[in-house]
């Protein structure tokens, strides 16, 4: 029955896809939007968005949270419809629709040739920023969850090896080895942080214990690399600005507690900029 499920959604994906392919970029972002909105919520439960929400704002009113949520749906519906669209982008056909910011950044961890992993959370069209490393010339793998739809997950896993990172590594621990293996060879890692794992440590975010991915410290203990974090942040809906901010230079003898923790505080910043352009469904303060 579950198969049966998965492959109606896929076909209803992949007819959506051929819709947006066809009426071109911005029109398909409208439009995703409209039907994140519309159709989002009855996905997912709004009690567990709103617990996570007071989680991080407790005076948080109605109101706000309405907005929030509404506009969270949004931009899911919007990333969806931009799918189909990461080919123009890789190819600089959409390029009117990125504002770069911080790219030098890029050029040092480039003319350094030394490996740095790339770190940011689920803000607006994620895809975007492992898509930008490596096109900008950065041997890069980026560490991703398989979707539990195996038909979708098949035609993102090509989406995301032919157009956004040659090399995907699997969530879980023995992504983590892989992901070393790839470090090794001289390849940089792009991971989300923002993320309940359970092989993570409890880390404060915004002031509650939650679970956190511990491998951009375990790399700088092992390895003394830089941590790029990177932020992306959608503008009139359509837009991007793509912002490789300050880079993070560890000591290899700060702990991972630290290190990790310092990681969340640049993740609380960035969602206090935009709240509504982060991705609230996720189960983020599970214990």
């Amino acid at each position: 029955m579950k198969n049966l499920i998965y492959f109606f959604e896929f076909t209803a994906i992949i007819i959506l896809f051929i819709i947006f392919r066809t009426i071109g970029y911005k029109a398909a972002s409208n439009l995703g939007f409209f039907i994140g909105k519309n159709i989002g919520p009855k996905f997912r439960p709004k009690k567990t968005i709103i617990k996570n929400i007071k989680n991080f704002n407790s005076t948080v009113d109605d109101k706000e949270i309405d907005k929030i949520i509404n506009n969270m749906w949004g931009n899911y519906g919007r990333i969806l419809a931009e799918y189909p669209f990461i080919p123009s982008f890789r190819k600089k056909k959409l390029e009117k629709y990125l504002n770069i910011e911080g790219i030098e950044n890029l050029k040092i961890i480039k003319d350094s040739e030394k490996p740095s992993v790339f770190v940011s959370g689920h803000f607006n069209n994620f895809e975007l920023m492992a898509m930008l490393i490596e096109r900008e010339g950065i041997d890069l793998a980026a560490v991703y969850r398989p979707l539990n739809n195996k038909f979708l997950n098949l035609i993102m896993e090509y989406l995301r090896k032919k157009y956004i990172c040659k090399y995907q590594v699997k969530k879980g621990l023995k992504g983590v080895k892989e992901s070393l293996a790839f470090f090794k060879k001289g390849k940089s890692l792009a991971i989300m942080i923002d993320q309940r794992v359970s092989e993570g440590i409890d880390s404060k975010f915004f002031g509650v214990n939650a679970f956190t991915t511990t491998i951009p410290a375990q790399f700088v203990k092992k390895f003394g690399c830089i941590i790029q974090p990177v932020y992306i942040q959608r503008i009139d809906g359509v837009n991007f600005k793509i912002l490789f901010d300050e880079q993070m230079n560890f000591e290899k003898n700060q702990s991972i507690e630290t290190i990790t923790e310092n990681l969340n505080k640049w993740l609380e910043k960035k969602i206090e900029q935009n709240p509504d352009q982060w991705i609230w469904t996720h189960n983020r303060w599970k214990r």
